[in-house]
């Protein structure tokens, strides 16, 4: 049985009174990749954020190898082997596009993600690496997102509204690319609009509703209508 690399436990977040977070239980295998589907404020970015360090629980515990990270800082969190490509990119607008890939790779993590290979899965970023990183397209954008995520060498990658923004002929190029990206064995957790495409690509699937899963098992496990159900609240 394979080791779990992410372990949530009855985690509960707040902002001020509002609570964001419900008692969210879950796990995600080394090597897994689970999507994590939800119409908009059912939590799912403040999650991502709770794994990341960038928001602290009021109670309840995330586990990463093993090791419970309460109170680290997101760069401590960073070390460990966590790295998210957030929804919108947020690239460093006054850096190039090797610039910003460089910077992903600052906590000095060994693995096999190097600049050389970023280059080789997206080769039109070395035809651009001196460009600013925001004049490049959105689908390039998104590419040097990923590219320095993967910089860093994680062991589990936070994917963000992939296709956020994106044209559809551009979303399908970068979802044929993702099985070499997560080939290298990382576990990923994707958040996709796009329930379809999300069920196609992972292993397991999560449906989050008010800050509550509402649906949760493997992806080939539900019909159209219990996702629906789960999504929606109906």
């Amino acid at each position: 049985m394979s080791k779990a690399l992410l372990q949530i436990d009855e985690l509960e977040v707040f902002y001020g009174n509002a609570q964001a977070i419900q008692g969210i239980s879950l796990k995600v295998e080394q090597g897994e990749l689970l999507s994590l589907i939800g119409s908009n404020g059912a939590g799912k970015s403040t999650l991502f954020k709770a794994i990341c360090g960038m928001v602290q629980p009021r109670s309840g515990s995330i586990w990463l190898n093993g090791h419970d990270t309460k109170g680290l800082a997101p760069a401590r969190i960073t070390e460990r082997g966590v790295a998210m490509v957030p929804e919108g990119r947020r690239l460093f607008r006054s850096l190039t596009v090797e610039e910003n890939l460089i910077l992903g790779g600052y906590v000095g993590r060994p693995g096999p993600w190097t600049l050389k290979k970023v280059y080789e899965v997206f080769p039109i970023l070395q035809e651009r690496r001196g460009y600013p990183a925001t004049s490049l397209s959105g689908g390039q954008q998104q590419m040097v997102a990923i590219g320095r995520a993967l910089m860093s060498n994680p062991e589990l990658l936070l994917l963000d509204e992939l296709s956020l923004g994106l044209a559809p002929v551009v979303i399908k190029d970068i979802y044929e690319l993702l099985p070499r990206i997560l080939g290298e064995g990382m576990a990923t957790i994707l958040v996709e609009q796009d329930v379809t495409r999300a069920m196609r690509v992972c292993d397991h699937l999560v449906c989050m509703l008010e800050g509550k899963i509402s649906l949760s098992g493997h992806s080939d496990a539900f019909t159209h209508e219990q996702i629906s159900a789960a999504y929606f609240g109906t």
